[in-house]
């Protein structure tokens, strides 16, 4: 959400309070609706992780799938991630993403983890319990990931991820739409089973006092995150570089928070672009936009023009040499468990203890089908002519 529209709402806070609390209770309802078995929900076979947030956009949603996309491929685990891919145009539905896809028809953050990941699955369906059960069915995965999914109660799902953003828990805390950017209370937190917040070190002591004020009695474990550069690749061939040699750069974003990627490139560049021409999130590029790029770059004297990987999927085939991409990685920090205690250690414990349970159920019910067979082969055996 742009700050012009964050300072409006708090402006007219007032006015729009009122809907705020009308909103919040239609979710609480809809929840124990939910809760309650009156309103329809499916339970995949499978371990199922959902990655959300409480709020709108910028929290790191689509960085951490994509990681838990690559430990299982890492780990020789069968993923498949369900989206309903805003802004797609699918041609049917269910939709399997395939990297050669176009943006327009896929989606751009499902194409990018579909060409990120070549192992996993991602399928595109605003209808989950549809794409899920025909994943099920035709992938037999190990994993399934439900991208946004927090609010998407029709799926069951065994663990709830729930990312926050910094402001969360300052200014923007239980500020519900429209008179702020939650989509739920703050009662519909007590739902996730652990918390994750893209910061630093630094910003994870200065954010502690309000965690522990605002999570710390729902027990829940929270950890911290960074998207970490760690280099530069070329949109139309690939070619990789560590940086750009103090030469000058125009950044191109159209992603949930550009300031975010100014400060990023800053600090891994170690210096500033000459500009950052800023799209609204989900921009569809068009060949009059990428002129403008190009246009602009050619008066700063820029020979490069740097976007984000969500940016270069959607720019596609109209990129030129002149653009580049960043290569991101997630890099886990310190946690409320222990400052060493990261997400990829709590993940890995709780993906093995899921795995033994299944393993154990399906002993379970394989023994019980042997004795149920057993029982009825001694039902139909002969009585030895005995009347």
């Amino acid at each position: 959400m742009s700050d012009v529209v964050t300072e409006m709402q708090r402006s007219l806070t007032p006015v729009l309070k009122p809907f705020s609390w009308v909103y919040g209770a239609g979710m609480r309802v809809r929840e124990k609706l939910f809760n309650r078995g009156l309103m329809p929900s499916w339970e995949p076979p499978v371990l199922t992780v959902s990655v959300g947030n409480i709020g709108w956009g910028g929290t790191g949603k689509t960085p951490v799938a994509g990681w838990l996309l690559g430990w299982a491929e890492t780990n020789g685990v069968q993923a498949v991630l369900l989206t309903r891919g805003y802004r797609s145009k699918a041609v049917s539905l269910p939709y399997e993403v395939h990297p050669e896809a176009l943006a327009e028809e896929a989606g751009d953050e499902p194409l990018m983890l579909a060409r990120d990941h070549l192992k996993a699955h991602i399928v595109v369906d605003p209808n989950r319990t549809r794409a899920g059960k025909m994943a099920i069915k035709k992938f037999q995965p190990d994993l399934l990931i439900l991208d946004d999914g927090f609010q998407h109660m029709a799926v069951k799902r065994h663990l709830n991820l729930v990312l926050l953003k910094p402001d969360d828990l300052i200014g923007e805390w239980n500020r519900v739409v429209p008179a702020g950017s939650w989509r739920e209370p703050k009662a519909a937190l007590a739902r996730a089973d652990a918390f994750m917040i893209k910061t630093g070190p630094r910003g994870f002591e200065r954010l502690e006092p309000f965690i522990e004020e605002r999570l710390g009695h729902l027990h829940k474990p929270l950890f911290t995150f960074q998207i970490q550069p760690t280099g530069v690749r070329r949109v139309v061939d690939g070619q990789t570089a560590l940086g750009f040699a103090t030469e000058s750069y125009l950044l191109v974003t159209g992603v949930g928070d550009p300031e975010q990627v100014q400060r990023t490139a800053k600090a891994y560049f170690g210096y500033s672009p000459v500009d950052h021409m800023i799209f609204k999130d989900h921009h569809t590029y068009t060949k009059y936009n990428v002129m403008n790029m190009l246009d602009r770059a050619r008066k700063l004297g820029c020979k490069r023009i740097l976007c984000t990987p969500k940016d270069a999927v959607k720019l596609g085939p109209m990129c030129t040499e002149e653009f580049w991409q960043f290569n991101l990685r997630v890099d886990f920090g310190p946690s409320t468990i222990a400052k060493d205690t990261t997400f990829e250690t709590w993940w890995g414990r709780r993906y093995g203890a899921f795995d033994l349970r299944r393993a154990d159920r399906v002993e379970y019910e394989a023994d019980l089908q042997a004795r149920r067979a057993g029982e009825m082969t001694e039902l139909q055996e002969p009585d030895d002519g005995k009347k």
